[in-house]
């Protein structure tokens, strides 16, 4: 006959009674906090966690963070803390909370996965391309830390999957900036005598870009050329005399940068007709611009 287990049966009904609880789902929550046991509440809390009901979950394993910091409890706590903030889709608590637990426990058992949701739960939380790009910024260096210290983990594509999409955010980022220079042209304050600074920074900011982009897509490589050499064509149109003749040269050069990376580009024809008013302009000869 085996030996009665008298902590196995009080396991048991203790997860019978916490069953019950979560799923009667009517003053649960009141029920678990006038308990009072720790055992009962860490119980009930991993019990919400399977349920799905993440946000109750979150409120009872932060409670019992400090007292059970040092037990045997502790780590599993703050990991399930962080992955109830997960699936909450309170992404910043989340990362916070996963980072805090690499960093509190660097050989626990969760480790590798808590650096990785880390960079995760930033990544999701990556805000629009046309808001500050902080969180974008952020999320990245939290992936590639994470591939560095763990260089041949399971999760490497799809975390390099990650980084690359969120590369891509800061390109559009810094591909809306330029456009909108663009789009302000000479207005705001410019006019044809002041040269058209709009010009010249949707020209540094697009030059910046396919500088500090290498890896930018064939794509978007011909939008930024594209719109620097729009740029610098009404830059030079628009320019004071004695600063009209270098500018029309510089747009011609930019022409053929342009014409020589993208041979059939869509935009060739457009481009085309910069390079003939430029070199009219050049001779002295009247230009019909579009």
């Amino acid at each position: 006959m085996q030996p009665f287990n008298y902590v196995l049966m009080k396991k048991t009904l203790l997860w019978l009674l916490i069953s019950v609880v979560v799923l009667a789902g009517c003053g649960e929550y009141n029920t678990v906090m006038k308990y009072g046991d720790q055992e009962y509440k860490y119980e009930y809390a991993k019990a919400a966690y399977v349920q799905g009901k993440y946000t109750r979950a979150y409120e009872l394993f932060n409670e019992l963070i400090i007292p059970m910091k040092g037990s045997g409890y502790g780590e599993e706590c703050l990991y399930l803390m962080a992955m109830s903030a997960y699936m909450s889709h309170d992404y910043e608590t989340a990362s916070t909370a996963f980072k805090k637990y690499y960093q509190s426990y660097p050989r626990g058992i969760y480790v590798e996965e808590a650096h990785y949701y880390s960079g995760r739960a930033l990544y999701e939380a990556a805000p629009d391309p046309r808001l500050d790009q902080t969180t974008t910024h952020e999320a990245i260096a939290e992936l590639n830390s994470f591939l560095e210290r763990y260089p041949y983990t399971r999760l490497k594509e799809q975390t390099q999957e990650m980084i690359q999409r969120l590369q891509d955010h800061l390109i559009e980022k810094e591909y809306l900036t330029c456009k909108l220079y663009y789009d302000l042209g000479a207005y705001i304050g410019n006019s044809s005598r002041t040269g058209g600074s709009n010009y010249e920074a949707c020209i540094i900011a697009a030059e910046n870009a396919l500088r500090d982009y290498p890896y930018a897509s064939a794509e978007r490589r011909e939008q930024f050329m594209l719109l620097i050499l729009r740029s610098r064509y009404y830059l030079a149109i628009q320019s004071v005399e004695e600063k009209r003749p270098e500018r029309l040269r510089q747009t011609i050069d930019e022409y053929y940068g342009f014409a020589n990376e993208f041979p059939e580009s869509k935009y060739l024809k457009e481009a085309q007709g910069y390079l003939t008013r430029c070199q009219k302009a050049i001779k002295g000869l009247p230009i019909e611009d579009e």
